[in-house]
């Protein structure tokens, strides 16, 4: 005899089933294959200039520059203009705790508490609650101008970015199938890069030997590049503009919002971070669509480490970055989260397998929102602008199920999979549409090309 408890979990397993294919009367999943520029659509180029009003003017030269550089690294800058030209379409509704900006090169190696290199997300400064949809087309749209920009005929771009909705899918029904506590500790190890970093760099061994380093990682490969001996102790290395001293202003406000970051972790992370003491702080300028926003960097030491000398140990490197409002927070409901550092946090917890125990946030001056998080420096991945097809096609089905698998916390796994499906009428839909909007993505790096050109908007080159 069937228990009532068997049955009533079968009919609710068959409702969120029902939910999820009757999505598909709001959006047919062919759908998802058009784009067509509305009439109304913004200004890309105003859209960022709007963006970079609050950020540090010195840096947003910089910030140009890297955009400017290819269409790739447009669209790495652009999730504001991706995430306001996704908005203009229909959507399914089947909410998931989104990345925000799931391109290509948000993927890669973090080591978790235990000293494993997963192969995980890496970026959540987007992080907001929204269609699971939008996280894959940016993932398919960056593997469509990634493959075009390695000289790969059309043909070969759209299969690459169909593989990375079809690994996405395939691993989404997997997990629909599992339990909570199976998807919840599922994770992507490193190994499954390995086979991917000896075809591209055919280094053979030499990939092994760098997943080994990875895998005994304590963050002393990113002390010997960003710290230096001055006067007999250590301090972070100096590159303006790039990495600077945080002057005393700075250092001293570092130094006050120091404990109130404190309060946020859990009380055995606060016991560990008190048997560190503070040396050093830096102001740095990071990534592409982040640069000029308020990022610093923190050395600690631990209480018996020696750091008089270069080869210094026990050290613990904290990154404390600004936490903007999300791009996806004007086209979507209000997320649960008043203060964006703790959107961040709270984001990268449910998203990322192996959580980082020094993950924080807290107001800086003028009340700004930060986030803290352990520095990393672990990156063992293959190059994407030397990938063959048979490569890219490789690393985007790794990206497409580890977006699932990260999507699948928080969303309704069975929901999503029963719309997606078994057949490819999504991956192909998703495809199509990542070719029309790398066209875009060209598009729109040419127009800001041609406004620096203009002089409209200024460019430095990078020191």
């Amino acid at each position: 005899m069937t228990a009532p408890t068997d049955r009533a979990d079968r009919a609710d397993r068959a409702d969120r089933a029902a939910s999820g294919k009757a999505a598909r009367g709001r959006v047919p999943r062919s759908a998802h294959a058009a784009w067509v520029p509305p009439v109304d659509r913004g200004d890309p180029v105003a859209l960022l200039e709007r963006q970079g009003r609050d950020r540090l003017p010195e840096l947003l030269p910089v910030r140009h520059a890297r955009m400017a550089a290819s269409p790739l690294a447009f669209l790495r800058g652009a999730a504001a203009v991706m995430a306001a030209d996704l908005a203009a379409r229909p959507h399914t509704g089947l909410t998931v705790q989104l990345c925000g900006d799931a391109h290509l090169l948000n993927f890669g190696l973090h080591t978790s508490p235990e000293g494993t290199p997963l192969f995980d997300l890496n970026d959540f400064d987007e992080t907001f609650p929204g269609p699971f949809e939008w996280d894959v087309k940016r993932l398919a749209v960056s593997v469509a101008v990634a493959g075009r920009e390695n000289g790969h005929e059309d043909a070969a771009v759209h299969r690459a970015a169909a593989e990375a909705a079809a690994a996405y899918r395939r691993h989404m029904r997997r997990l629909a199938r599992r339990g909570e506590l199976e998807v919840w500790y599922e994770r992507v190890d490193a190994r499954s890069l390995l086979p991917l970093v000896r075809s591209v760099a055919r280094h053979g061994p030499e990939g092994s030997g760098s997943l080994n380093r990875a895998r005994r990682h304590t963050g002393l490969r990113a002390l010997r590049r960003l710290t230096e001996v001055v006067d007999g102790g250590l301090r972070i290395v100096h590159d303006p503009p790039l990495l600077e001293p945080a002057g005393m202003p700075d250092t001293a406000s570092i130094r006050k919002i120091f404990s109130d970051y404190r309060s946020t972790l859990s009380g055995e992370h606060r016991l560990l971070l008190d048997r560190y003491r503070f040396v050093d702080a830096a102001r740095k300028t990071v990534g592409v669509g982040s640069v000029g926003t308020r990022c610093f960097l923190v050395l600690l030491a631990g209480r018996d480490g020696r750091t008089g000398r270069k080869n210094a140990d026990d050290l613990l490197f904290l990154q404390l970055k600004e936490a903007r409002r999300a791009v996806l927070e004007d086209h979507l409901n209000s997320g649960p989260y008043d203060h964006h550092g703790h959107r961040v946090v709270a984001g990268q917890r449910l998203l990322q397998a192996g959580r980082d125990v020094f993950l924080g946030w807290t107001s800086g001056p003028q009340g700004r929102p930060f986030y803290w998080r352990q520095l990393r420096d672990a990156t063992v991945l293959p190059d994407v602008a030397g990938m063959r097809p048979g490569d890219l096609r490789a690393y985007a089905r790794l990206c497409g199920a580890v977006l699932a698998r990260a999507h699948a916390r928080s969303g309704d796994r069975v929901a999503i999979a029963a719309y997606l499906g078994g057949a490819d009428t999504f991956d192909r839909a998703v495809a199509d549409f990542a070719l029309s909007y790398a066209d875009q993505t060209a598009a729109d790096h040419a127009a800001l090309g041609a406004a620096i050109a203009a002089g409209v908007v200024r460019a430095a080159p990078e020191p």
